[in-house]
Protein backbone atom coordinates (compact mmCIF):
# COMPACT_ATOMS: atom_id res chain seq x y z
CA UNK A 1 0.00 0.00 0.00
CA UNK A 2 1.53 3.29 -1.16
CA UNK A 3 -1.40 5.54 0.01
CA UNK A 4 -2.06 5.48 3.72
CA UNK A 5 -4.30 3.26 5.13
CA UNK A 6 -7.75 5.12 7.01
CA UNK A 7 -10.00 3.09 9.03
CA UNK A 8 -13.17 5.03 8.95
CA UNK A 9 -16.86 4.04 9.78
CA UNK A 10 -18.99 2.85 7.01
CA UNK A 11 -20.87 5.41 4.66
CA UNK A 12 -24.10 3.87 2.48
CA UNK A 13 -22.05 5.01 -0.51
CA UNK A 14 -19.54 1.96 0.42
CA UNK A 15 -22.39 -1.01 -0.43
CA UNK A 16 -20.83 -2.39 -3.82
CA UNK A 17 -17.50 -2.35 -2.12
CA UNK A 18 -18.36 -3.61 1.15
CA UNK A 19 -20.42 -6.51 -0.49
CA UNK A 20 -17.45 -8.65 -2.15
CA UNK A 21 -15.78 -8.47 1.12
CA UNK A 22 -19.04 -9.60 2.88
CA UNK A 23 -19.39 -12.12 0.83
CA UNK A 24 -15.28 -13.08 1.11
CA UNK A 25 -15.97 -13.04 4.71
CA UNK A 26 -18.82 -15.54 4.50
CA UNK A 27 -17.20 -18.02 2.09
CA UNK A 28 -13.98 -18.62 4.38
CA UNK A 29 -16.69 -19.35 6.89
CA UNK A 30 -18.49 -21.58 4.53
CA UNK A 31 -21.62 -20.07 4.16
CA UNK A 32 -21.34 -19.78 0.30
CA UNK A 33 -23.84 -21.74 -2.52
CA UNK A 34 -26.50 -24.00 -1.02
CA UNK A 35 -25.04 -22.55 2.38
CA UNK A 36 -25.14 -19.04 1.55
CA UNK A 37 -27.12 -16.51 4.42
CA UNK A 38 -30.53 -15.50 2.54
CA UNK A 39 -30.20 -11.79 1.03
CA UNK A 40 -32.33 -10.80 3.60
CA UNK A 41 -29.82 -11.27 6.24
CA UNK A 42 -27.10 -9.09 3.73
CA UNK A 43 -30.32 -6.57 3.38
CA UNK A 44 -30.90 -5.90 7.11
CA UNK A 45 -27.43 -6.15 8.55
CA UNK A 46 -26.38 -3.60 5.96
CA UNK A 47 -29.15 -1.46 7.15
CA UNK A 48 -28.41 -1.79 10.94
CA UNK A 49 -24.96 -0.49 10.26
CA UNK A 50 -26.41 2.63 8.94
CA UNK A 51 -29.39 3.30 11.59
CA UNK A 52 -28.55 5.38 14.70
CA UNK A 53 -30.62 3.80 16.80
CA UNK A 54 -29.24 0.17 16.11
CA UNK A 55 -26.27 -0.45 18.28
CA UNK A 56 -24.53 -2.72 15.53
CA UNK A 57 -21.31 -1.00 13.46
CA UNK A 58 -19.14 -1.27 10.63
CA UNK A 59 -15.50 0.07 10.09
CA UNK A 60 -13.61 -0.12 6.74
CA UNK A 61 -9.99 -0.32 6.08
CA UNK A 62 -9.57 2.40 2.85
CA UNK A 63 -6.49 3.37 0.83
CA UNK A 64 -6.06 5.08 -2.60
CA UNK A 65 -9.89 5.01 -2.27
CA UNK A 66 -10.21 1.07 -2.33
CA UNK A 67 -11.82 -0.40 0.47
CA UNK A 68 -9.47 -3.46 1.37
CA UNK A 69 -11.15 -4.48 4.85
CA UNK A 70 -14.06 -4.45 7.06
CA UNK A 71 -14.96 -5.46 10.38
CA UNK A 72 -18.30 -4.96 12.42
CA UNK A 73 -18.70 -4.89 15.90
CA UNK A 74 -21.84 -4.08 18.60
CA UNK A 75 -22.23 -3.01 21.96
CA UNK A 76 -23.82 -5.23 24.77
CA UNK A 77 -24.72 -5.59 28.22
CA UNK A 78 -22.73 -8.39 30.47
CA UNK A 79 -23.54 -9.63 33.51
CA UNK A 80 -19.55 -9.26 34.50
CA UNK A 81 -19.39 -5.44 34.09
CA UNK A 82 -21.27 -2.46 34.84
CA UNK A 83 -20.85 -0.76 31.56
CA UNK A 84 -21.43 -2.49 27.98
CA UNK A 85 -18.85 -4.96 26.67
CA UNK A 86 -17.75 -5.07 22.34
CA UNK A 87 -18.36 -7.70 20.51
CA UNK A 88 -15.93 -7.95 17.33
CA UNK A 89 -18.32 -9.99 15.29
CA UNK A 90 -16.66 -10.07 11.42
CA UNK A 91 -13.04 -9.15 10.46
CA UNK A 92 -11.57 -9.70 6.80
CA UNK A 93 -9.06 -8.36 4.73
CA UNK A 94 -9.50 -8.37 1.08
CA UNK A 95 -6.66 -11.25 -0.56
CA UNK A 96 -4.30 -9.26 -2.13
CA UNK A 97 -3.71 -6.37 1.04
CA UNK A 98 -3.24 -9.60 3.51
CA UNK A 99 0.07 -9.33 5.29
CA UNK A 100 -0.32 -5.69 5.20
CA UNK A 101 -1.50 -4.48 8.71
CA UNK A 102 -5.22 -3.91 7.62
CA UNK A 103 -6.31 -6.62 9.92
CA UNK A 104 -4.57 -5.27 12.76
CA UNK A 105 -5.25 -1.49 12.00
CA UNK A 106 -9.43 -2.62 11.77
CA UNK A 107 -8.39 -4.18 15.35
CA UNK A 108 -7.45 -1.40 16.41
CA UNK A 109 -10.03 0.69 15.17
CA UNK A 110 -12.85 -1.28 16.78
CA UNK A 111 -10.59 -0.60 20.19
CA UNK A 112 -10.72 3.39 19.80
CA UNK A 113 -14.65 3.12 18.88
CA UNK A 114 -15.37 1.10 22.09
CA UNK A 115 -13.06 3.25 24.06
CA UNK A 116 -14.70 6.02 23.07
CA UNK A 117 -18.13 4.62 24.08
CA UNK A 118 -16.72 3.65 27.35
CA UNK A 119 -16.12 0.33 26.50
CA UNK A 120 -13.14 -1.43 28.21
CA UNK A 121 -13.39 -4.68 27.06
CA UNK A 122 -13.59 -5.96 23.37
CA UNK A 123 -13.55 -9.96 22.64
CA UNK A 124 -14.22 -11.91 19.56
CA UNK A 125 -14.34 -15.78 18.09
CA UNK A 126 -12.83 -17.34 15.41
CA UNK A 127 -12.42 -20.83 14.39
CA UNK A 128 -9.31 -23.06 15.39
CA UNK A 129 -7.80 -23.86 12.14
CA UNK A 130 -7.85 -20.06 11.17
CA UNK A 131 -3.98 -19.71 11.67
CA UNK A 132 -3.40 -16.76 9.77
CA UNK A 133 -6.18 -15.12 11.87
CA UNK A 134 -4.60 -16.49 15.56
CA UNK A 135 -1.47 -15.54 14.33
CA UNK A 136 -2.13 -11.71 14.53
CA UNK A 137 -5.09 -12.41 17.27
CA UNK A 138 -2.26 -13.81 19.32
CA UNK A 139 -0.46 -10.33 19.27
CA UNK A 140 -3.53 -8.08 19.69
CA UNK A 141 -5.46 -9.83 22.41
CA UNK A 142 -5.79 -12.36 25.16
CA UNK A 143 -7.30 -15.84 24.07
CA UNK A 144 -8.81 -16.69 27.26
CA UNK A 145 -9.10 -20.12 26.83
CA UNK A 146 -12.70 -20.28 26.17
CA UNK A 147 -14.34 -23.20 23.83
CA UNK A 148 -17.86 -21.46 21.88
CA UNK A 149 -20.67 -24.02 21.88
CA UNK A 150 -24.07 -22.62 19.99
CA UNK A 151 -27.41 -24.16 19.07
CA UNK A 152 -29.71 -22.65 16.57
CA UNK A 153 -33.40 -22.68 17.32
Amino acid sequence: MTEALQIRPIRAEDFPAWKPLWDGYNAFYGRESETALAPEITRVTWERFLDPHEPVFALVAEAGGEILGLTHYLFHRSTTRVESTCYLQDLFTAGPARGRGVGRALILGVYEQAEAAGVKRVYWQTQESNAAGRALYDKVARHAGFIVYGHDL
